[in-house]
């Protein structure tokens, strides 16, 4: 039978393939497997009144009264800038928890499910399923969920011509609105039999023994505890564009988060190696699947109902996107699911906590801010310097420059010790090419903003290759 016929076998179920579930009828209800307050729920008046003016006002100042509003905004600007350069310092220098955890013996060990969306991956297919037969948990406590779409041929074809362990299975995703990774989640949701579960992206390679220290940690941890995030670690690659990417990953995963578990704050979770008990998942209702960043909404509504967030050592590993067409919209996306998730939050009064909105400001605030600062912060910097050069006289005040400078050195402070941890190479030149790889956030920002408006559920995806050369850590 040729590959394309059986491919197409195998999704309406004619053929004798008992690893592969053929796509089962739409459940009644299942477009509204969403969280009824969440992103499919459009900004109100009040909402857009306070963008409008939070970008226009600033805006129209510049243009009308540029003293005025410097003297406004300097100080919001300087404490913004501020918190993020005090967060990387504290990150850099607090000791991660190295609590020692035993390990269950396989008889107590809980089931465990693992999702992994796909659409349009048939490249890495066959890379998946290596990485997900390398995983150390006994089968028959496993179980392998990948959602596909109905219509993806290439990838339903890619998945038909492998060998698949009994512990794989492959779903279909019935057609409905909107097309989405956490919507897939959700389709899976509804089948999983684990007592615990995870998700993994179609490029991901985790650790062998993560789904086991995930399990002993929930096994020891508070009842509290909803969710351990894994540390995603980035192929080493020397280029500007990825080897910024990896230590910005560095940074966030292996110095930032560790922090914020320590305190006690939530935190986005990464899209992917975030393990969780599955009996809150469900209570919440899973993903939204209308959040393009799903993964950092579920985060602060497990927080603001009470749960905790954790963090673990065993890795995942991913490539990094190799150039500026595969980066931005990625960037993009993340930017528009985090001013997603902040109008969410917003506006639910009862999450407004002190622990939950101090995580927010400190993470959701501080990126979103910093993306749409970054550009505009180095071609005001730029320009003092050259008009201080040209009229022999100090354009930037001495507590901005020193300020700039500790920015920089903090982020350097945080990178280092991530670098660390991650096993990850790191030289000075990497750390003196930082402040030109910010910039870049702002570019993608402007193009969130404006899907925001035109497309708030469009979903860029990201391509993704086979694994080739050797990765770092």
């Amino acid at each position: 039978m040729a590959r394309e016929d059986r491919g197409t076998e195998l999704r309406r179920g004619r053929l004798p393939a008992p690893r592969l579930e053929r796509p089962r009828p739409r459940l009644a209800g299942e477009s509204d497997v969403i969280w009824t307050r969440g992103a499919a729920r459009r900004p109100g008046p009040a909402q857009w009144t306070a963008i409008v003016l939070g970008l226009g006002l600033p805006t129209v100042g510049i243009v009308l009264a540029p003293t005025l509003t410097h003297a406004l905004l300097h100080p919001v600007l300087f404490a913004l800038f501020s918190l993020a350069a005090l967060t990387r310092l504290a990150a850099a220098l607090t000791p991660p928890d190295r609590t020692p955890v035993a390990p269950l013996p396989d008889d107590a060990l809980p089931r465990y499910s693992i999702i992994a969306p796909m659409y349009r991956e048939a490249e890495v297919a066959a890379q998946l399923v290596r990485a997900l037969e390398q995983i150390d948990y006994p089968r028959d406590r496993l179980q392998v969920l990948i959602v596909l779409e109905a219509d993806d041929a290439d990838t339903w074809n890619a998945l038909a011509d492998l060998p698949l362990p009994t512990f794989i299975q492959v779903l279909a995703a019935p057609p409905a609105a909107p097309r989405t990774k956490p919507r897939a989640c959700n389709v899976a949701l509804e089948r999983a039999t684990g007592d615990l579960l995870t998700i993994y992206d179609a490029e991901d390679r985790p650790g062998p023994g993560q789904l086991r220290e995930a399990a002993a940690r929930f096994a020891t941890g508070s009842p509290r505890l909803a969710c351990l995030q894994a540390p995603l670690r980035i192929d080493h690659d020397r280029r500007f564009l990825p080897g910024q990417f990896g230590l910005e990953y560095a940074i966030q995963f292996e110095a930032v988060l560790p922090l914020l578990a320590r305190l006690g704050l939530p935190f986005p979770l990464g899209g992917t190696s975030n393990h969780f008990r599955i009996g809150p998942l469900r209570a919440l209702g899973g993903w939204d699947a209308w959040n393009v960043t799903e993964d950092a909404d579920l985060g602060f509504r497990l927080a603001a109902e009470g749960y905790e967030l954790g963090v673990l050592t065993t890795p995942t590993l991913e490539a990094p996107p190799a150039t500026m067409s595969e980066w931005l919209p990625q960037r993009a996306r993340w930017v528009k699911g985090y001013m997603q998730t902040f109008g969410v939050q917003a506006r639910q009064p009862p999450h407004w906590r002190t622990g939950v909105m101090a995580g927010f400001a400190v993470t959701l605030g501080v990126a979103i801010a910093s993306a749409f600062g970054h550009a505009p912060l180095l071609a005001w910097t730029a320009t003092a310097i050259v008009l201080g050069l040209v009229d022999g006289e100090a354009w930037i005040a001495g507590a901005d420059a020193a300020l700039l400078a500790a920015g920089w050195a903090c982020a350097a402070a945080a990178a280092v010790t991530g670098s660390r941890r991650a096993g990850r190479p790191l030289t000075p030149l990497n750390l003196l090419a930082m402040p030109f790889y910010w910039p870049l956030h702002s570019l993608a920002a402007a193009h969130a903003l404006y899907q925001l408006i035109r497309s708030p559920y469009r979903w860029d995806k990201t391509p993704h290759a086979p694994r080739t050369g050797q990765a770092g850590a």
